[in-house]
């Protein structure tokens, strides 16, 4: 039985104990959820040690090479920590319970450590190793890598592929595959036109597969060996930059190969199905 307020004419109606049950299980966090926001931390943390560590000291003039190359590392090796929770929050949430919000949370969380965080140390690095003439330049890359993630992301929401693919570049990779052209150190123009070639393929629709079972142990350990390369470079180790150097080298080159290979199987793929259409053709034709 509904009760009206004489005052306001408003309808309301007692409250039960079934009110306080009405949030379906699904809303709230799970594993994979909590894996999720550990994402979104560490790329908040990447962009904070950006800017304490090495755009405040250059803005400041108070540089010092080693605090710099320290956090600079510490910044990449938060993004590589980010991708480990990306690839573990999908694993527990298909083995697990997941919510409804994990979707969001996950492209939020990713827009953080993958399309935030490498865009700011673009733009950080524009600011720290150019020449006033190029910040600027430096600027449009890194919001052109911040559009390409935001593209690709919304894209994942709304388009349905195939079960174990990807289509574009996937965001940490991406990412990752940003930050090491920035590290290698090149000139300025290859630099620019390989972060905007890996927003392109970002934004694509070449097909990367998704990182499951061996695959995602490679790309685990792949990981875990960049973060010692990134640490022995961050303490001066003997060898440090060489390792470095080789390090960010192999990542691009995997950026440059993967769409190679896709492109050549799809070609593949192609000249296969027109050869089996024309034998089916020329085998009706036949009495």
């Amino acid at each position: 039985m509904t009760v009206i307020d004489p005052e306001t004419q408003a309808g309301w109606a007692p409250e039960t104990d079934e009110d306080e049950d009405d949030m379906p299980l699904s809303t709230r966090l799970s594993i994979a959820d909590t894996l999720t926001l550990g994402n979104a931390i560490c790329g908040f943390m990447a962009v904070y040690f950006t800017t304490t560590g090495v755009l405040i000291p250059h803005l400041t003039g108070n540089e010092d090479g080693g605090m710099a190359r320290h956090s600079a590392a510490m910044a990449v090796i938060l993004m590589l920590l980010a991708s480990v929770f990306d690839l573990f929050d999908g694993l527990v949430a298909r083995k697990l319970r997941a919510s409804a919000m994990g979707a969001e949370l996950d492209n939020l969380s990713d827009l953080i450590s993958f399309g935030l965080a490498p865009a700011y140390f673009v733009v950080t690095w524009g600011m720290v190793a150019l020449q006033n003439a190029h910040q600027r330049v430096s600027l449009v890359a890194a919001v052109v890598v911040l559009l390409a993630v935001v593209l690709r992301l919304a894209r994942f929401s709304c388009v349905t592929l195939r079960d174990g693919i990807f289509q574009g570049m996937p965001s940490p990779f991406g990412a990752l595959t940003v930050v090491a052209i920035v590290l290698l150190e090149l000139p300025f123009l290859p630099t620019l036109l390989a972060i905007i070639g890996v927003a392109w393929l970002m934004v694509s629709r070449v097909e990367y597969p998704k990182p499951r079972g061996r695959l995602a142990v490679a790309m685990l350990s792949w990981i875990v060996l960049s973060m010692g390369m990134l640490a022995a470079w961050a303490l001066d180790a003997p060898g440090g930059q060489l390792l470095l150097q080789t390090g960010c080298s192999l990542q691009v080159v995997l950026g440059a190969m993967i769409p190679l290979f896709a492109t050549a199987r799809r070609v593949n793929t192609f000249r296969d199905n027109r050869r089996e259409s024309r034998a089916e053709s020329r085998a009706a034709q036949l009495p």
